[in-house]
């Protein structure tokens, strides 16, 4: 998959910050729902790190606690002695999480990974020794899956909003306030005439 973008293996830590610098890595800043721990070159392909402002807000939102990335981009020279001459840490597309003494939270994490598996989006495997979960996120069919998914949240967003009439209103200030047609609020609502009163709720048709 590295080599189908056509990634380079970044080999030096200046490297990295020319990367980053051009914009083919982003930085990785942490936030309520995720930390690092220990990331020396806290760089990720953009992707990456959309993948992991998603995948922790939902953690925190199921399990109750912040997820912890522990490794992000390294460069050849500053892997691991254990680490695999396959790794792809040093392309920016893969990532390290921490593994959870929560069974709750380990249970949610590795079906949400074996899901994104199945899409064809990622690889992720148990390391055991120290215990982690390393994942390989495959950016262009990651980028698509997401595009797909929100395009489809899109299109089942409903195409209205309750507005409760206040003192005062006006059908005309009403459409005016929502940027549409008197004629679309009254259709909507079967509203004959100019006649609506106060703590009535209507349906503000969007888009219209």
């Amino acid at each position: 998959m590295a080599r189908q973008h056509d990634f380079t293996y970044i080999d030096t830590p200046s490297r990295v910050r020319f990367f980053a610098d051009q914009g083919w890595l982003v930085q990785v800043v942490p936030n309520g729902d995720f930390e690092l721990h220990a990331v020396s070159f806290p760089y990720a392909r953009p992707e990456v790190e959309l993948f992991i402002r998603r995948l922790s807000s939902q953690y925190r939102r199921a399990c109750g606690e912040r997820l912890v990335v522990t490794s992000l981009t390294r460069p050849t020279t500053r892997q691991p002695r254990n680490a695999s001459d396959r790794s792809v840490h040093p392309t920016g597309m893969a990532l390290d999480l921490r593994y959870s003494w929560d069974r709750n939270c380990r249970s949610w994490l590795e079906g949400v990974l074996t899901s994104l598996e199945r899409q064809g989006v990622l690889e992720a495997t148990l390391e055991r020794r120290p215990r982690h979960y390393h994942v390989a996120l495959f950016p262009s069919p990651y980028a698509s899956y997401v595009q797909a998914l929100q395009t489809r949240q899109a299109a089942d967003a409903p195409q209205r909003r309750e507005y409760r009439v206040r003192s005062g209103d006006s059908l005309w200030r009403i459409a005016r306030e929502h940027g549409i047609s008197v004629d679309a609020v009254t259709r909507k609502n079967g509203i004959r005439g100019n006649q609506i009163f106060a703590g009535q709720v209507i349906d503000v048709p969007l888009g219209s």
